[in-house]
């Protein structure tokens, strides 16, 4: 029997989150990261997204307002990751963070991609990132990727605004 492989176009379309404030989190995706307003849902709900989509994030307080976040070391989701088109948009969102003076968890070179973590305001993860050309990510002798998490060179980064 043949192993059945997902087709190839099949995309992640979008991520819906429990939050304990929408405000806070609508200040949060669409204030400081730049997300649009696309749909709100009475006062317990709201969809927003980039480009003027459906939506690429719910965010919803149904089960979760004024929850405390969910337990750091419990099953569930790790991050949402965000994918820019280019470099220098990361570069921009990177300066935008440091602008709002909004505390940064990580940021890695992975080979593949360039990425800067955080936390939302509900402690639900997210990495902001950018991909490589595929012809630049790094392969081992046989040609499979080899990804690796290595110092991002932030000033590199930065340097793209001036």
């Amino acid at each position: 029997m043949n192993e059945y492989k997902i087709p190839a176009q099949t995309r992640i379309g979008h991520v819906h989150l429990k939050v304990s404030n929408l405000q806070r989190s609508l200040d949060f995706y669409c204030g400081l990261l730049g997300f649009e307003k696309m749909v709100m849902y009475g006062t317990q709900a709201a969809f927003i997204s980039a480009g003027g989509y459906h939506h690429h994030i719910g965010l919803n307080t149904w089960q979760s307002e004024g929850a405390p976040p969910a337990p750091e070391y419990a099953a569930g989701l790790f991050h949402t990751a965000i994918l820019y088109p280019e470099r220098k948009d990361l570069a921009v969102a990177l300066q935008r963070l440091i602008d709002a003076k909004y505390q940064i968890t990580g940021a890695s070179d992975h080979g593949v991609s360039e990425a800067i973590y955080l936390n939302d305001p509900d402690q639900n993860g997210v990495e902001l990132y950018w991909d490589r050309p595929k012809e630049q990510w790094p392969t081992d002798e046989n040609g499979d990727v080899t990804m690796y998490t290595r110092r991002l060179d932030i000033e590199g980064l930065l340097g793209l605004l001036k």
